[in-house]
């Protein structure tokens, strides 16, 4: 099954440029009232119009670089969604191809910023068993679905069949499953333990 990301994704990187452009705007209008009230000596013409025109032209710079990247990162954009594995295309130069196998997913995430929430799109986030580089611990995200609600439960479901001790037909023994949860957690501490070792 392939999915492209909702045109309203590009929608949120507006806004997003558009919030960090007012943010800018608000900032040198505090500094410009700011500045004179902290040292009288100081007269808001000697300032003010170099700190705007920085902020200006920081704006107008963020727009020229940052409008043209959006539109082809968003449009280069896609995913599948195997009986196996999990495929994110992306790229703008360089085109990368992310393999996900289902085998090594652990867990899904749904994440739904302000901006997701407003527009009604959402995020799908991939956990894997010790293989991601992030901070967070999310290898993949499957960003801007718009119907992120029905791919959630699809992926969960496909999960579930991958891992079957992990959905319901692992309810009638609860003891032994949540024992070998336990037990595979404690294998992937220390395969995180070793690795980061390793790096070391």
């Amino acid at each position: 099954m392939e999915i492209r990301p909702d045109g309203r994704l590009l929608t949120k990187h507006w806004l997003t440029l558009l919030t960090f452009s007012l943010c800018a705007i608000l900032f040198a209008a505090i500094m410009t009232a700011v500045i004179p009230l902290a040292d009288e000596d100081v007269h808001p013409r000697d300032f003010a119009g170099p700190l705007w025109g920085i902020v200006l032209g920081l704006i107008v710079l963020l727009w020229i670089i940052g409008a043209p990247i959006i539109v082809l990162w968003v449009k280069n954009l896609s995913f599948e969604v195997g009986d196996d594995k999990v495929t994110i295309h992306k790229g703008i130069l360089s085109k990368i191809e992310q393999n996900i196998p289902l085998r090594m997913i652990t867990d899904f995430r749904l994440h739904r910023s302000l901006y997701d929430r407003w527009l009604g799109i959402g995020t799908v986030e991939i956990q894997t068993a010790g293989q991601s580089q992030s901070a967070t611990g999310y290898e993949g995200k499957l960003v801007g679905l718009a119907d992120w609600e029905m791919i959630h439960h699809d992926l969960r479901r496909r999960l579930e069949m991958v891992h079957p001790t992990a959905g319901p037909s692992g309810a009638g023994a609860p003891d032994a499953v949540s024992g070998q949860d336990r037990t595979l957690e404690l294998i992937l501490e220390e395969l995180r333990a070793i690795r980061r070792n390793l790096k070391q």
